[in-house]
């Protein structure tokens, strides 16, 4: 588990939403919660925890982006996201604004 994480660590990046609309537009992004560690994430997800996983759905704290926030995002391509890559999905964390 140490070796995921250590692998998921030196893969988190951070990108501008431009980067991120391919990923929306095949429905593979997930939208962590910023009160989340997104190595967490990535690991709960890439060893199949369901559990954590599934609190984190029930409890939105793990979502697919909304209408409303693409449409927001698209209006500042610019805005940036901590990202971790788990197959097939692309995990993003909104970085709040300065």
């Amino acid at each position: 588990m140490s070796d995921l994480r250590a692998e998921l660590t030196k893969i988190l990046d951070e990108a501008e939403w431009e980067w991120l609309i391919p990923h929306v537009q095949r429905d593979a992004v997930i939208l962590v919660a910023p009160n989340l560690n997104l190595i967490d994430v990535g690991v709960a997800i890439a060893s199949d925890n369901i559990p954590s996983v599934q609190q984190w759905i029930d409890e939105l704290l793990i979502t697919k982006p909304t209408t409303v926030q693409v449409g927001e995002w698209n209006l500042d391509r610019s805005k940036r996201f901590n990202t971790l890559i788990v197959q097939p999905y692309v995990l993003a964390q909104e970085i709040a604004a300065a």
